[in-house]
């Protein structure tokens, strides 16, 4: 067959689709949230709702702050992008012929280094599909590398014919425009009263009642693709598709970039209008076509109540993290120096141990408390603040009161095995715990959407280590060495494997410390001694470990990989260089963190002290715990070298090594106060032997 058949072919099936209407129509509504949706103020939103299938929008692009011109843009580049200082509203195109062409594209690619800008637009038009632009936001979401669209109206009553296109994007800016200030988005949480607001939403709501009668049966994406102020939300995406096979049964709108049945990302609406237009989706595009599924009981009330409150418990987690950790570590530090003050005298001893368990059973507890429905109180912040604190007293009541209390370690083992549970029964169920946790993450702040991120990795590590550990002691007593090593190396390789494998932990710094953790605990457990060349091996091999699983990840189809396999492919292609340098700055930068590094400092201190002076720090607990329970030392070595190596690994820096001493160094320290309640006395070589590697 000649090319010019082809394309003649081509260009005879794209004007057979146009004249049924388009394949796609995209409309934009900028700062829309699911909390403007209702009835009496929005009834053509909520009717569209009523045959879409509905989801939460994670807008985040380059900065915290998403404008309509970096979501216009992120939605042509397919990966998320901005324009940094002149960020606010799209630039008004250029009229040719009865098309347009959008201004800035030289500049876009030369000064903003946006080189996938135009990627949707040419990938249409190579396909031979007709693109009409309504409005600024829409041309440029549909622009090609020449900043080109085939048909432009400035606003939907210039539209004469809504049939001439293959994909349509229609700009609603309404909602948006009372925000803008000197062509920026307000600065400030909150500039309109909310019957501005209202009065805006109204105003969009009845744009889109023009637009939807004219689309016919057309599939309808509408997205709330950018924030109104200076504070991140999650906005609201809805897909209504006339020919889907579901019976018009209620569904929820989500997709593998997120790992979560109702959220997607910007990226994804580009492959999602790709697919509908049934042109391939490019290598460069992040983003996979969006996905349908049940939504199960309840009626579209309750769905969209669903889809607000998940975006008040990711404002809740967002504004309440740095005073959180803030507290974390002024509680660290406090728990040092009174337990160093009280063990020098012999004095408060039950205290400490009771505060010791207390600190370490708050971090599950942040995960715990999301088993409730926090986010729907009508004071979120200070139900979420009430369930850590009742979770963490109740952790701390089962650990000290059960069976299990006589001995050393039977507190340690109780919290380290929950909070080991907790993680990884989160990761086997798509971590649903994780998701707006305080120490987890949170689509509004869109790091990261789902798998195991680098704080919990830390609890993780460090909680399977000490509890394997713990276990091992007793098979080591009994004779059976080799049991207890295989069981240190055979569940962490597990919690291992379960942390960096693909849609399921996908965190690629957490195998690289995993691995010489589970090496030096192992060892120790088997009595044998650890060198630096050793060390240095077992970091190699997590590395090799962690490869392997991406490249196994890479394997697989672009649209089926996670970000395991898409870093192989830019360590194929040479473009993998901007990523590591972005993960070094921000691990450099928790180094200054002034929530994290005084938890390091603090416990490191600590220790070292109570290891190379144990009378004087601790009243020797921490070589008596190691004398009584000798493999618990296993643990909290192999629990610190994965933490520095995920320290350096991870660009969550500081936080990884702080999570894992705030766990571990209470735990070990609670062991040796109930050593001393036993009447152990403390040996005269104790120092000198806890401190040996191996």
């Amino acid at each position: 067959m000649s090319a010019s058949a082809t394309a003649g072919e081509a260009m005879t099936a794209s004007r057979s689709a146009t004249a049924g209407g388009p394949r796609i129509a995209l409309v934009g509504v900028p700062g829309l949230l699911w909390s403007d949706v209702t009835p009496a103020d929005t009834p053509n939103l909520w009717r569209l709702a009523g045959g879409s299938a509905l989801g939460s929008l994670s807008v985040r692009t380059v900065g915290n702050v998403t404008c309509p011109y970096d979501g216009w843009l992120t939605v042509s580049s397919g990966v998320r992008s901005a324009v940094g200082g002149r960020c606010g509203m799209p630039p008004v195109p250029d009229r040719s012929g009865e098309g347009a062409v959008v201004p800035e594209f030289s500049w876009l690619w030369e000064v903003r280094g946006q080189d996938g800008t135009g990627t949707l637009g040419q990938a249409l038009h190579d396909a031979r599909r007709t693109t009409m632009a309504v409005g600024p936001g829409a041309a440029l979401a549909l622009a090609d590398r020449r900043g080109r669209v085939d048909v432009y109206a400035a606003s939907p009553a210039e539209v004469t014919d809504w049939s001439r296109a293959d994909v349509l994007a229609v700009d609603i800016p309404d909602l948006i425009t009372p925000y803008v200030q000197g062509d920026r988005i307000a600065a400030v949480p909150e500039p309109l009263s909310p019957q501005a607001r209202l009065a805006a939403v109204r105003a969009a709501d009845a744009r889109l009642g023009e637009v939807l009668p004219r689309l016919g049966t057309a599939p309808v994406l509408l997205a709330g693709l950018g924030d109104h102020a200076s504070v991140p939300h999650l906005r609201a995406a809805m897909l209504r598709d006339p020919g889907a096979a579901d019976g018009g049964r209620a569904r929820w709108l989500g997709g593998r970039s997120t790992h979560r049945d109702d959220m997607v990302i910007l990226p994804d609406l580009t492959a999602t209008i790709l697919a509908r237009a049934a042109v391939p989706v490019p290598a460069a595009v992040v983003g996979v076509p969006a996905e349908t599924a049940p939504a199960g009981g309840g009626d579209l009330a309750g769905r969209v109540e669903a889809l607000r409150v998940g975006d008040v418990a990711g404002q809740t987690i967002r504004n309440m993290t740095g005073v959180f950790f803030t507290s974390l570590a002024v509680l660290q530090v406090l728990f040092y120096a009174g337990a160093f003050l009280l063990l020098r005298r012999r004095e408060g001893l039950r205290a400490v141990r009771v505060a010791a368990i207390a600190l370490a059973a708050i971090p599950v507890s942040t995960y715990l408390v999301n088993l409730t429905p926090w986010a729907r109180a009508p004071q979120p912040t200070l139900t979420l603040v009430g369930g850590i604190a009742l979770a963490a007293a109740a952790l701390t009541v089962v650990a000290l009161a059960g069976p299990w209390r006589r001995g050393v370690v039977g507190p340690v083992a109780v919290i380290a095995a929950v909070t080991a549970a907790v993680l990884l029964g989160d990761l086997l169920t798509g971590t649903p715990l994780q998701l707006n946790s305080v120490m987890g993450y949170t689509g509004v702040v869109g790091a990261r959407y789902y798998g195991l991120g680098n704080i919990p990795f830390a609890l993780l590590a460090t909680a399977v280590l000490l509890v394997t550990t713990v276990v091992a002691d007793r098979l080591v007593r009994s004779g059976r060495k080799a049991l207890g090593v295989a069981l240190v190396a055979a569940l962490g390789g597990f919690a291992m494997l379960l942390d960096g494998w693909p849609g399921v932990g996908s965190d690629f710094g957490g195998v690289i410390a995993f691995v010489p953790g589970i090496a030096v605990a192992a060892l120790l457990v088997a009595g044998k001694r650890v060198s630096v060349i050793r060390l240095a091996a077992f970091c190699v091999a997590g590395g090799v470990v962690v490869m392997g699983i991406a490249f196994l990840d890479y394997l697989r189809p672009p649209d089926s990989q996670t970000h395991l396999g898409r870093f192989v492919g830019q360590v194929l292609d040479g473009t993998f260089l901007p990523v590591i340098s972005r993960k070094l700055g921000a691990m450099l930068h928790t180094l200054i963190s002034p929530n994290l590094m005084p938890v390091v400092i603090a416990a490191f201190a600590f220790l070292v002290f109570a290891l190379l002076r144990p009378g004087q720090a601790s009243a020797g607990a921490l070589p008596v715990a190691f004398e009584r329970a000798p493999t618990l030392k296993a643990g909290l070595l192999g629990a610190l070298v994965s933490g520095v190596v995920g320290m350096l690994v991870n660009d969550s820096g500081a936080a990884v090594l702080s999570m894992a001493l705030a766990l571990a160094v209470p735990l070990v320290l609670s062991a040796g106060i109930r050593a001393l309640q036993l009447g152990d006395p403390v040996p005269a070589t104790a120092g000198a032997h806890a401190g040996r590697t191996g």
